[in-house]
This record gives structure tokens, C-alpha cells and sequence, in this order.
């Protein structure tokens, strides 16, 4: 791998054009899920219905277990090495954030694959959850299996490959070193979450919205950041990290004739910087840009809600750091107050407007923002400390955040899925076993000690203390005890509730939702009551490559 992240894509050396060199080896966690999600769209195109389900579960299985093999053997390589890495001609970051945020998303997908993959969430006639897909298929006059997988809409294998490419364009997100991949990888992991969220049939009209509501939006944050980069373009005379960061560190443009009157122009620095920002805290969901996030939340299929909620903000989280970490460190004095105010406002208002919502849906919505606004009290820390805090949170939120809309989809009505919350009352007492694994979720959600949400907490509140931002301490604790009512709330409710008589059945998880319900719990655990080895972990991984 090359060590120089100043080498640009094309360059002429003695009048011939430079020949790029691609390090395979390096985009191979990448490759391997792009190809997987490639061969899913023909295995959709060519594979008879009733082998499509079984085909595109083991593809998605064996791609994400291979890619997170490649994850392993290059943070091996690369904690080894020391002498710093890029791959792409410059364009890619091989470091410890990259490496450590792409191992948790190929977690994150590998556990989601099994939510996606369940097929006992239809209800029968009657609202009684039915035993099996086989079971429900003979119940339908006439109908086969391939019928009912129309009818009900919920499996659509489909769901996979666009899976596998939303999770490609994620893996390419924190790991960006120049605006341009940043942007591509942008694109390559929104347009299939447009579609994803689109995929509910039983809630068509809502779940339509949802998409429609997210594509408009997320059209818009594009477009911000696309002006944005050129804007640095135009300032910086390059689109790469390092050589953005070297201008506004004082060293000369990069020689370029067609934008000599534009570089070194602070207006198009300040502005430019500001519009990217803008569109990474879009997906980041932090205020003011998080409007979308509660109707795309409880609109979406609530399998899709889990996966976009934890892999989006993990990588979104991983370009903002590297964006402030290794491009504008010498504008601290410019964006740090504004995220200060973006994080204050995040923790606030998701604290406060949750308490309103009698969804569980839009409720983990509001949750999820303020939970934006705890990450940026550690990215605002500017210190390795903060760095490493920020991947440890990551990776304990996602897997919260993945076991709690796990729970959601099995509590079902005639309806389909129960997410008012007057239809959670006494659900401790319909399934006690259920409901205690949602109280899990909810107190790590929280920060209860022994559980990850409070390693996680702890961990960016100290390192922003450490930084002298002891005002976001406060804030966040502050928030942190506003939502605790809410969450506390909905305990509360499932356990010393009277149960309606009408109220909705849980489905019986097949053994794949039961082991993803279960690796989400050992890990929100693990990491609150033995976190030490992980924060180390993510202590080692927290230095970016420039």
C-alpha cells in the first residue's frame, strides 16, 4: 500500500500518464459485499421463486462472515505496520477508525441479515400468529407458497442485495479520504435505503410516504454536500484530505490555472465546510436535520428501521469524524461552537419532544436523536480520548438499537405490528421473556450501570470533560435524566399494567430472530458490565491516517 495520501488519481511524470494502482487487498471487505449484493440482483433475475429465499440468506451469510475475515486481517496488518496506509490511489483511509467502524457494520448487517430473514411475522385471519411459513401458505384456498409471499409482502428476498449494496456504500463512508468517494459512497448507501423503506405492503401508504419523505430529503442534504465539495474545490485546488487540510494550514494550492482567482478564498472555505457538515448531520439525524427521522422511522418496514437506524449513524458518525479530525482541524475555532449548539439542541429536544410520542416507533426515533447529540459531546472532545470514546458508543448503540426493533416486529396484532403504546400494557405479563429483554434495551438506552449504554455514556462524558466541554457534560446529563422517564415509562407500562383483553399476541421468533435477540443482549451486557478490553480496543484504533 502506498503511504503518500497526496497522490493524486491521474498525473503526468516525464509526459506519461501514471498507470493507478489499486490495492485490491485493502478493498476487499468492500468488493466482497458489493459482489455479493451483484450476484443477489441475478440470483433475483434467474433463480426460480422457491430457491430465492434460501439462496439469497447463505449468499448474504457467507459474504458478510468473508468481508469481516478481510476486516480482521487488515486491523492485524495495519496494527502491525507503522508506516501510515491509503489504498485507491489515495482516495481510501486503511486506519484503525476505518477498519474498527467497518468491522462493526459487517456486524451490524451479518445480525440484521437474520431479522430480515424471518418469516413468521404474518398474523392468520384471526390475528393468531402463525407457526410457520409453510403452515400459513397451506392455510390459503388454493394458494401456494409463491402467492403468499405476494400477499403478505414481508418476504420479498429482494430486501438482501439492496441490503448488500446500502451496507457496500457504508463500508466506503467512514473509510473516504477524498470528497469525491465521499460523495459516491453517499449515494451508493442512500439510494437503496430509499427503496428499502418503500418495501412494506401492508402498510403501503405509510410506508411510501416514508420513502418518498426520505428521498426528497436526503435529496436535498446531497446536494448541500455536493456544493459543498466543489466549494472546497475550488478553495483548496484538490479534493483529497490531506491536501484540503495542508491549504488551510498555510501551505500553497495546488497549481491549477482554471481556479487561480478562487483558491485560498476563505468565504469559499468557511461555506463550502459548512455544506458538508450540513450533510453528514443529516444522516447523522442530529438537529436541525432530523426532521425526517421520526415519520421515516415509523413508516419504514421495522426490520429496515433497525438496520438503517444503527449501520446509518455508525457510518455517518465515521465521515464526520474524519471530516473534522483530518480536513478542518485548523477551523476549530469556526465549527466547534456550532456543533455545540447542534449537539445541546439534539440531546434536548429528542429528550423531551420522546416524552410526547405514544409510539414505540417514532419514541426509539426521538431517542436515536438524542443519542446523535451524546456521540458529538465525544466528537467535540478533538482528542484521541474523544475518538476512541465515540467508536466504542457506535458500536454498543447498534447493537441496542438492533435488538430493540427487534422486539417490536414480534409484537403483533390482527393489524400487523403493535407499536401503540397503550397495546404494550402488561406485555411483561403476556411475555415475560420479551418484555425483559425490551427493558434491557431500553435501560442500556438509558445509561443504567451494567449495561453498554452506560460504558458508552461514561466514556464520551469523560473524554468531553477531559477537553474542558464540561457545559456538554452537564447538558448531557441533564438529557440523560429526561430520558430515563420515558424509557422508564414504557417499563412501567409493560410490567404493572393490566393487560387488554384484546391486546396484541407476540409471534414465537423463529431460531434465527432468537439468536439475534440473544447477541444483542450478551453484547449490551458484555460491554456494560466487562468494557475495559472493548474501550481498549477502540483506544488502539482511534489515530486517523492522513
Amino acid at each position: 500500500m502506498r503511504g503518500d495520501s497526496t497522490v493524486n488519481s491521474w498525473t503526468h511524470a516525464q509526459g506519461v500518464l501514471e498507470t493507478p494502482q489499486f490495492e485490491w487487498v485493502a478493498l476487499s471487505p468492500t468488493l466482497i459485499v458489493v459482489g455479493a449484493a451483484v450476484i443477489g440482483v441475478l440470483v433475483e433475475a434467474f433463480a426460480p421463486r422457491r430457491h430465492r429465499y434460501g439462496t439469497q440468506v447463505v449468499l448474504a451469510v457467507l459474504a458478510l462472515a468473508t468481508a469481516f475475515a478481510a476486516v480482521v486481517g487488515l486491523a492485524a496488518d495495519e496494527h502491525a505496520s507503522t508506516q501510515a496506509q491509503v489504498a485507491g490511489m489515495g482516495a481510501l483511509a486503511v486506519d484503525g477508525p476505518a477498519l474498527f467502524l467497518q468491522g462493526v457494520l459487517i456486524l451490524v448487517g451479518f445480525v440484521s441479515v437474520f431479522l430480515f430473514a424471518e418469516r413468521r411475522l404474518e398474523p392468520a385471519e384471526h390475528g393468531r400468529a402463525v407457526d410457520s411459513f409453510a403452515a400459513q401458505a397451506a392455510a390459503v384456498p388454493g394458494g401456494t407458497a409463491e402467492k403468499l409471499a405476494v400477499k403478505s409482502g414481508y418476504t420479498t428476498t429482494e430486501i438482501f442485495p439492496l441490503m448488500l449494496f446500502a451496507l457496500g456504500g457504508m463500508l466506503l463512508f467512514p473509510a473516504a479520504n477524498d470528497l469525491l468517494l465521499l460523495f459516491i459512497a453517499l449515494e451508493v448507501l442512500s439510494l437503496p435505503l430509499y427503496l428499502l423503506c418503500a418495501l412494506s405492503r401492508r402498510r403501503r401508504l405509510l410506508s411510501q410516504e416514508a420513502a418518498v419523505k426520505y428521498f426528497l430529503l436526503g435529496a436535498f442534504a446531497s446536494a448541500f454536500l455536493l456544493f459543498g465539495i466543489a466549494l472546497l474545490y475550488g478553495y483548496a485546488g484538490t479534493l483529497s484530505y490531506a491536501g484540503i487540510a495542508d491549504v488551510i494550514s498555510g501551505a500553497p494550492p495546488a497549481v491549477d490555472p482554471g481556479l487561480a482567482a478562487t483558491m485560498g478564498n476563505d468565504a469559499y472555505l468557511l461555506i463550502g465546510g459548512a455544506l458538508v457538515v450540513m450533510g453528514l448531520l443529516f444522516k447523522v439525524g442530529a438537529v436541525p436535520f432530523h426532521m425526517w427521522t421520526p415519520d421515516v422511522y415509523q413508516g419504514a418496514p421495522t426490520p429496515v428501521t433497525g438496520f438503517m437506524a444503527a449501520a446509518t449513524k455508525v457510518a455517518a458518525f465515521g465521515a464526520l469524524l474524519r471530516l473534522l479530525y483530518v480536513v478542518l482541524p485548523g477551523m476549530r475555532w469556526d465549527w466547534e461552537p456550532v456543533l455545540w449548539g447542534v449537539a445541546i439542541a439534539s440531546m434536548l429536544a429528542g429528550a423531551v419532544i420522546a416524552i410526547t410520542q405514544t409510539d414505540v416507533k417514532r419514541l426509539l426515533a426521538y431517542s436515536s436523536i438524542a443519542h446523535a447529540g451524546f456521540i458529538l459531546a465525544g466528537v467535540l472532545a478533538l482528542s484521541e480520548d474523544g475518538v476512541s470514546s465515540v467508536l466504542f458508543y457506535l458500536a454498543a448503540y447498534s447493537f441496542v438499537t438492533l435488538g430493540a426493533f427487534a422486539v417490536v416486529t414480534l409484537v403483533r396484532d390482527g393489524d400487523g405490528e403493535a407499536t401503540h403504546l397503550s397495546k404494550w400494557a402488561g406485555l411483561g405479563r403476556r411475555s415475560p421473556l420479551l418484555a425483559g429483554v425490551f427493558a434491557l434495551f431500553l435501560l442500556a438506552f438509558a445509561g443504567i450501570p451494567l449495561t453498554s449504554g452506560f460504558a458508552g455514556k461514561f466514556a464520551v462524558f469523560s473524554a468531553a470533560a477531559d477537553a474542558g466541554a464540561m457545559g456538554l457534560v452537564i447538558v448531557g446529563v441533564i438529557a440523560s435524566a429526561i430520558a430515563a422517564f420515558f424509557y422508564v415509562r414504557v417499563i412501567v407500562l409493560m410490567f404493572f399494567s393490566e393487560p387488554q383483553e384484546d391486546g396484541p399476541s407476540v409471534v414465537v421468533p423463529s431460531p434465527m430472530t432468537t439468536s439475534m435477540l440473544g447477541v444483542a443482549a450478551a453484547v449490551t451486557v458484555v460491554l456494560g458490565v466487562a468494557p475495559q478490553y472493548f474501550l481498549d480496543l477502540a483506544g488502539q484504533a482511534g489515530v486517523f491516517v492522513r
